[in-house]
């Protein structure tokens, strides 16, 4: 391992303007990943741990829900181009329901809650250097958003990809980009202190954070956990909500048995011998929704402490530097979770919420459901909400769906009815067509071909109508 793999990484991010926050934190993770840190939390030393507070239980005062609206910033992470599902530019711009994108529901979300309370409750991406260009461009269809001085967003950071073998900064002269990745939303901390804004929110009077997903259009910043919040006194709370057959990919919350803090595992962060653990939902039936919330005097005291780096706990991403071609470089990303912070507060709690604040898009399989008639979007509030529940499990095969492109030219009239489904799994490579329906718990098989306009997919055959098989 070179021993100049740490100097030649944070010289490549000063030369590219990287903040000291940034570097710093970055420098930390280093240190650990050369010392042969992985990252991994094991099952045992580790035990379940439940939500303290049901977001069912609490109830709305409307002069408390006011001012604590009032004194929140929603931040929504939008720094992702969505490059698994094969997408080009921002994933908050693919459209998911009803002709309308990610950004646009959560834009509308959250005007509808100021003219409902009559709040300030500003709206800042966190965007990237691939992802701000283009989301501005929409962002200014809405002249209204803007709130006082406030930015629209600001930047996360980047960092150097290092080679796996030796921990240097990667070479890849055939698209230089491809040398520098996200730091993960851990990056948000480092962040806002960095970008001004933590200070700036602090002098506007603003005193809490709710943070989110923009793929999450479940988590509106509810009025309810807002005053609940502002009154609990606690600096950090998670919301987590009961696991399902399609969470395959999101973390968990977990109790540390050495000093009973609350701690974030996520898959990276486990074994894969121990993934049967990690996925027992009799084990462990939450998972974590990545919608937070935080004080920001509380986080701003912290950075002040640990001279503006927050150690979150490190992921250690293996990747090859061009994700599209595995037989690329072996690269190692680090990375770290935004939700990682729970670990810091001593007073940090979770809180349970239902499934309606939770309807992630991490695969096609989630944007079938959401773009399907078992999703209905309110006009007024502009809420995405399941029309049955459980909502049914859709599987799609990689190898034809992954794909947007792909994907969209499989369903050209639209996604089938889901709304009397319970599974729809697709094994081949199928085209539907018109006014399909889906009833009950539904394969198709390996063989391909097209559901025909007007079909009626059931167990045990068709009816109105037939799948053809190709010839």
């Amino acid at each position: 391992m070179s021993a100049d793999g740490r100097t030649l990484a944070l010289d490549r991010m000063r030369e590219a303007g990287v903040s000291q926050p940034a570097m710093d934190t970055f420098a930390a993770h280093y240190d650990k990943l050369a010392a042969g840190a992985t990252g991994l939390i094991a099952e045992s030393d580790v035990e379940p741990a439940l939500p303290a507070v049901q977001h069912a239980d609490l109830t709305v005062d409307e002069d408390a829900a006011r001012s604590a609206l009032d004194a929140t910033v929603v931040i929504t992470l939008n720094g992702g181009l969505g490059t698994s599902m094969g997408l080009a530019g921002p994933k908050s711009l693919l459209p998911v329901h009803e002709g309308l994108t990610f950004l646009d529901i959560t834009v509308r979300q959250v005007l509808a809650l100021r003219e409902r309370y009559g709040v300030r409750l500003p709206l800042v991406l966190m965007d990237s250097f691939s992802t701000r260009d283009a989301t501005l461009e929409v962002l200014g269809r809405y002249p209204e958003l803007a709130v006082g001085d406030l930015p629209l967003d600001f930047l996360q950071s980047q960092e150097p990809k290092l080679r796996e073998d030796d921990l240097t900064p990667v070479e890849w002269p055939a698209d230089p980009r491809l040398e520098w990745c996200p730091p993960g939303h851990g990056d948000l901390y480092p962040s806002l202190l960095a970008s001004g804004l933590l200070d700036r929110l602090l002098d506007g009077g603003y005193r809490f954070a709710f943070v989110s997903n923009v793929d999450n259009l479940g988590a509106v910043p509810d009025a309810a956990l807002a005053a609940w919040f502002a009154g609990s006194g606690a600096g950090y709370a998670a919301e987590v909500c009961p696991r399902t057959e399609m969470d395959k990919k999101g973390g968990h919350l977990v109790r540390r048995r050495g000093d009973g803090r609350l701690v974030l595992r996520d898959t990276a962060q486990t074994a894969p011998e121990e993934m049967v653990h990690f996925m027992d939902a009799d084990t462990h039936p939450y998972v974590n929704t990545n919608n937070l919330w935080f004080d920001l005097e509380r986080l701003r005291a912290m950075l002040d402490e640990r001279g503006g780096v927050l150690e979150l706990p490190l992921i250690r991403n293996a990747k090859t530097v061009d994700p599209t071609d595995k037989a690329s470089t072996p690269v190692i990303q680090i990375e770290s979770a935004m939700g990682g912070a729970v670990e810091l507060f001593e007073d940090a709690v979770s809180v349970g919420v239902t499934r309606e604040r939770f309807a992630p898009v991490k695969t096609t399989n989630e944007l079938l459901l959401l773009r399907s008639d078992v999703y209905r979007l309110d006009p007024r509030t502009w809420r995405l909400t399941s029309t049955v529940e459980p909502a049914p499990v859709v599987d799609l095969v990689k190898d034809h769906y992954g794909m947007i492109g792909d994907f969209d030219a499989r369903f050209p009239a639209g996604p089938p009815s889901l709304v009397e489904a319970s599974r729809l799994q697709v094994e081949g490579d199928w085209t539907f067509g018109a006014d399909v329906r889906v009833v009950g718990a539904v394969t198709l098989g390996e063989e391909g071909g097209r559901v025909v306009d007007g079909t009626t997919l059931a167990p045990g055959g068709t009816e109105a109508g037939h799948a053809d098989q190709p010839q």
